[in-house]
């Protein structure tokens, strides 16, 4: 299949890439290089520096390579930040994938996968989270998200050849297997790669927000889903839609993994250290948060690979172990 992936040189869309080119598929590469890295996207594969917002040129390659599916990962992604710069988000996220969406439309491409997240739920009061569960987002990059779900919708019921998958997730983590792809983020947030850089000596040290909840060590728990099993995911979603298909489904390992477990399971896989101290709580951290995927599991047979959270950070201590300054290790394409 050709298939075109949009933020193809950030950390997830460059695993898509990769498991698409394993597959046999015929890719090409798009990714405005806002946040992601040249050197993520192997020679082998067409790389075109393009926006979302590049109307024209996403029509003209659609058309140029045929392409029969998008698989739709470039979005701005920190809550935060779309807390501080909500029109950046909504002008990123939710206008760039409507002009993307209007490039699929001219170039009568069949189906299209998205990258979704589980921030659509918004604070749930029951885990695990099942796709029936409210979508009530409660910042901007999830209501970015969403609106991009409801397009979704509506342009499927006015196009019934068309068919989409919305896949929404929490915590992605760890690094191709391999060693040739990781995750390399300006700033860096995310959990794993903040104690991973502790433990090479990067950083000072991680901080836990707050350790009074009403968990098993009073630690939030999240789901962390490895890279590499969630793009399979959207390789088994685009291989499943048929012609007026509406999918979403929720993807994770179906249990959660609290902060003082991550720190201690690095410290087992490193044999670092790792300096912690703890803060305050963040506003809005719910306690506790992981996906229901049985759905995806009983309508597709996906199944997560890595669900031993030392695995999961065995691949990710690989990768930073030999790139400690990410893909500035590396020359450019």
């Amino acid at each position: 299949m050709n298939v075109l992936v949009t933020g193809a040189a950030g950390y997830i869309g460059s695993h898509a890439v990769k498991a698409l080119r394993h597959a046999g598929h015929e890719v090409v590469a798009v990714d405005n290089l806002d946040r992601g890295h040249a050197p993520a996207i192997p020679d082998s594969v067409v790389f075109e520096r393009v926006g979302l917002h590049e109307e024209q040129q996403l029509r003209d390659l659609l058309v140029s390579h045929k392409v029969e599916c998008v698989m739709h990962f470039a979005a701005l992604a920190y809550v935060g930040e779309s807390m501080e710069q909500p029109l950046r988000y909504y002008h990123n996220n939710t206008a760039g994938s409507l002009a993307l969406l209007r490039a699929v439309d001219a170039a009568a491409v069949p189906r299209l996968v998205f990258s979704s997240t589980c921030a659509t739920y918004g604070t749930p009061a029951v885990t695990p989270i099942t796709e029936d569960t409210p979508q009530n987002p409660i910042n901007p990059y999830g209501r970015s998200k969403l609106f991009v779900e409801h397009a979704l919708a509506d342009y499927a019921r006015a196009r019934p050849d068309f068919a989409y998958g919305a896949l929404r997730y929490f915590n992605v983590a760890g690094c191709a297997a391999d060693g040739t792809l990781g995750e390399d983020h300006d700033p860096e947030t995310h959990l794993i790669p903040v104690v991973l850089l502790s433990a090479l000596g990067r950083r000072d040290g991680v901080t836990i927000h707050g350790d009074d909840y009403e968990t098993p060590d009073g630690t939030c728990i999240r789901d962390y889903l490895h890279v590499e099993d969630l793009v399979e995911a959207h390789l088994a979603v685009m291989d499943a839609l048929q012609p007026g298909d509406q999918r979403a489904y929720n993807l994770g390992i179906g249990r959660g993994y609290s902060v003082r477990e991550v720190v201690e399971a690095a410290r087992r896989v490193t044999g670092a250290e790792i300096p912690v101290s703890v803060g305050p709580r963040r506003p809005g951290d719910p306690p506790e948060l992981y996906a229901d995927p049985s759905r995806i599991q009983r309508e597709i047979g996906w199944q997560p690979r890595y669900t031993d959270l030392d695995e999961i950070i065995r691949t990710a201590w690989a990768w930073f172990r030999e790139h400690p300054n990410g893909y500035d290790d590396h020359g450019q394409r």
